[in-house]
């Protein structure tokens, strides 16, 4: 499992996540950040600093936002 960010960081990208990851796990993915599942130890250091509340554990993704975890995979996975 993994932490996913989805749609509410879409243009907001405030970054607080990016400095608080203490494994360099999220990336600028062009109009949001990233987090890549393969780098992700699961901390959740990240979820309780974003300001959009655009972080949840890949188990909690809402419905509507669930295909962000594909998004997140496939852009560290080159496609």
């Amino acid at each position: 499992m993994t932490y996913v960010i989805t749609s509410p960081c879409i243009g907001e990208k405030a970054a607080d996540c990016v400095e608080v990851c203490p494994v360099d796990a999220i990336h600028d993915g062009g109009a949001t950040y990233l987090i890549d599942p393969e780098r992700c130890i699961d901390c959740g250091a990240c979820e309780p600093v974003c300001p959009v509340s655009a972080i949840f554990h890949e188990a909690n993704v809402p419905e509507e936002e669930r295909h962000w975890i594909e998004i997140n995979r496939a852009f560290f996975q080159g496609g």
